[in-house]
C-alpha cells in the first residue's frame, strides 16, 4: 500500500480518532468514506471502515495495538485484497498477504484480489463426479468424499483431526493438487510446526499457509479463511484442483464474537452476532465444483474444522456448520480412548455427496461393509459368553476384528483406495484367514511399498479392482489370490 501522505493528496479528507476500544475505532470526519473501504492511519496501520453513523465512522483495526486518540487517518478508496501467484505455493503469510517473517507485502505479485466476494452462481458450477482421496482407508473405503464438497471436520480437542488432515494433504500433493491451509488463532508453535512438517515431507512447493496467531488483532484473525479462499480460487481459475483447510471455524467464531460484542452489536445465541451464520455460509458456498473453460471443470474442495465438547453436535456454531456442508466425519474421544486411529464414528458419520463419485465395485464394497460392521459392533456384546458362541458368531467377530485392524493406520501413513478395497474385500471373502493380525500389517505395509514404487505391481492391483461388476472383480480377486500374497511378501536379497 501507499503512504498516508499519498493517500490523503488522492482524497483530500482527513479523519480524527474520537474513541478507542480495540481492535475497534470511533472516527469523526472522512464525509466520502463508504462501508469495507480501507483507511490508512499517519502512523502506518491500516483498518476497514465496519459501520457508518449520522456524524461518526466506526472502524476495525488490523494492527496488534491500538492507535492513540486523536490520530489521523485518510481514505484509500479500496477494498480490502490480497496478493496473488504463482510464487505463493511455500510460502507463510499473514491475511493481508504479508510474511511472517518479515511483515512485508512480497514485491513480485502483480495480481491482487478482493477477498470477500459474493459466491458463484449455480451456473458455473458442475455435479460432483470425481473422488477426492484422503489415504485414510476408513474415509475412502466408508465414508467418500467428491472433489469440489464441503465436509466438516469434527470432535473434541486432541481427537486427531489434525493428524487426519495431514495425512489427507499429503495424499492430495501427490494426486497435483493444490493445498491452502488456514490456520486460524492458533499458537505460533503450532504455526511452525505445521510448516516444518511440510517441509520435512517435502510437500511445501504445494502449500500455501495463511496464519494468524493468537498474538494478532481479532479481526486480522477474523480475514483468515477468507485470504486462504481467495488464494484457493485464483488457482481455481488457473485450471488447479485445490484444497482449502479452515483450521479451525469454532475459533473463528469466537473472534468474530468478540468483535460483535465490543462494537456493541447485538447478541444472539450464546452471546455470538445474528449473521454469524450468513458469515459462514458466505465463506463455505464459494467451494465447489466449478465449470472451467479449458479444463472443462475444476473444484474446490472445503476442510473445515470444528471443535465440540463431550462430542455435542448440538452446539451453536457445530450445528450451523452440519448444515451449511455436505456431511461431517465426527473424531469421537471414546474410540479414541480405545486406541483405535483415526477415531471416526462411521455410524455418526455423514457424507452426502462422496457416494456418487464411486464406481459400481467401491460403491456396492462400501454398502456390504458399512452393514457388516453394524452387525459386528452388535455382536461384540456377546463376547462374554466365551465358548458357548456359535461358529458363525465367532467366524463373524474374528472377521470384523481383522477388518477393524486394516481400517486402523498410523498418522501420516497413506493407503491407496486399491489396496484398501482389495485389503478389505479378501478379509471379506474370508481368503486371509490362515494370518494373524501383526501378519496382515506386515502384508499390508509391503504391498503399499511396492505399489508405490513399482509401476508394473501397481498396474496389476489396480486392473483387479477396476471392475463395473462387483462380481466379476470379487471373482478375479479369489483367482488371483496367490499371486497377490506373493506380492506382499518382502524381496529376498
Amino acid at each position: 500500500m501507499q503512504s498516508y501522505e499519498d493517500y490523503l493528496k488522492t482524497s483530500n479528507e482527513y479523519g480524527l480518532v474520537a474513541n478507542i476500544t480495540h481492535p475497534t475505532a470511533v472516527v469523526d470526519g472522512l464525509p466520502g468514506a463508504t462501508p469495507g473501504e480501507l483507511v490508512v492511519f499517519e502512523s502506518g496501520e491500516v483498518g476497514q471502515i465496519l459501520s457508518l453513523h449520522n456524524k461518526q465512522i466506526e472502524v476495525l483495526l488490523f494492527s496488534r495495538k491500538p492507535v492513540r486518540v486523536g490520530s489521523k487517518l485518510t481514505r484509500t478508496d479500496t477494498r480490502l485484497s490480497v496478493p496473488v501467484g504463482e510464487k505463493l505455493l511455500g510460502m507463510t503469510i499473514n491475511p493481508l498477504g504479508e510474511t511472517l517473517t518479515n511483515g512485508k507485502t512480497p514485491p513480485f505479485f502483480k495480481e491482487q484480489r478482493d477477498i470477500d466476494i459474493v459466491p458463484p452462481k449455480i451456473t458455473q458450477r458442475q455435479r460432483i463426479t470425481s473422488s477426492f482421496l484422503t489415504g485414510v482407508g476408513v474415509i475412502d473405503l466408508l465414508l467418500p468424499l467428491g472433489k469440489g464438497q464441503r465436509e466438516l471436520v469434527v470432535g473434541d480437542r486432541k481427537t486427531g483431526k489434525t493428524s487426519f488432515l495431514l495425512t489427507t494433504i499429503l495424499k492430495q500433493v501427490q494426486e497435483g493438487t493444490i493445498v491452502v491451509y488456514a490456520a486460524i488463532g492458533k499458537q505460533l508453535s503450532d504455526i511452525k510446526k505445521l510448516k516444518t512438517f511440510f517441509e520435512k515431507e517435502k510437500v511445501s512447493e504445494s502449500i500455501v499457509l495463511v496464519a494468524a496467531s493468537t498474538n494478532e488483532s481479532p479481526s486480522l484473525i477474523y480475514l483468515t479463511p477468507f485470504t486462504a479462499m481467495t488464494i484457493a480460487e485464483y488457482f481455481r481459475d488457473q485450471g488447479r484442483d485445490v484444497a482449502v483447510i479452515f483450521d479451525d471455524l469454532s475459533t473463528h467464531a469466537k473472534f468474530y464474537r468478540q468483535i460483535a460484542l465490543i462494537a456493541k452489536r447485538f447478541p444472539g445465541r450464546e452471546s455470538y452476532p445474528g449473521d454469524v451464520f450468513y458469515t459462514h455460509a458466505r465463506l463455505l458456498e464459494r467451494a465447489g465444483n466449478f465449470t472451467h473453460p479449458q479444463k472443462g471443470e475444476v473444484a474446490i474442495t472445503c476442510l473445515p474444522i470444528a471443535e465440540t465438547v463431550e462430542a455435542n453436535l448440538t452446539n451453536y456454531i457445530v450445528s450451523n456448520l452440519i448444515s451449511i456442508t455436505d456431511g461431517h466425519i465426527l473424531f469421537d474421544f471414546s474410540i479414541f480412548s480405545q486406541g483405535r486411529r483415526p477415531a471416526v464414528n462411521v455410524p455418526l458419520s455423514v457424507t452426502r455427496v462422496g457416494k456418487q463419485t464411486q464406481d459400481s465395485v467401491r460403491r456396492d464394497l462400501t454398502r456390504t461393509l458399512l452393514a457388516f460392521l453394524t452387525q459386528y459392533e452388535r455382536a461384540k456384546s456377546f463376547t462374554h459368553f466365551g465358548t458357548e458362541l456359535t461358529d458363525e458368531i465367532k467366524s463373524m467377530l474374528k472377521r470384523g476384528k481383522e477388518l477393524s485392524q486394516i481400517l486402523d493406520q498410523p498418522t501420516t501413513q497413506v493407503i491407496p483406495i486399491t489396496i484398501a478395497v482389495i485389503f478389505a474385500a479378501m478379509i471379506w471373502k474370508g481368503m486371509l484367514t490362515e494370518f494373524d493380525e501383526a501378519t496382515i500389517d506386515k502384508l499390508m505395509s509391503t504391498l503399499i511399498a511396492k505399489y508405490e514404487k513399482d509401476e508394473k505391481t501397481k498396474k496389476f492391483l489396480d486392473n483387479l479392482v477396476d471392475k463395473e461388476n462387483v462380481k466379476q472383480s470379487l471373482l478375479l480377486l479369489e483367482q488371483k489370490r496367490e499371486e497377490v500374497i506373493a506380492l506382499c511378501q518382502p524381496n529376498k536379497n
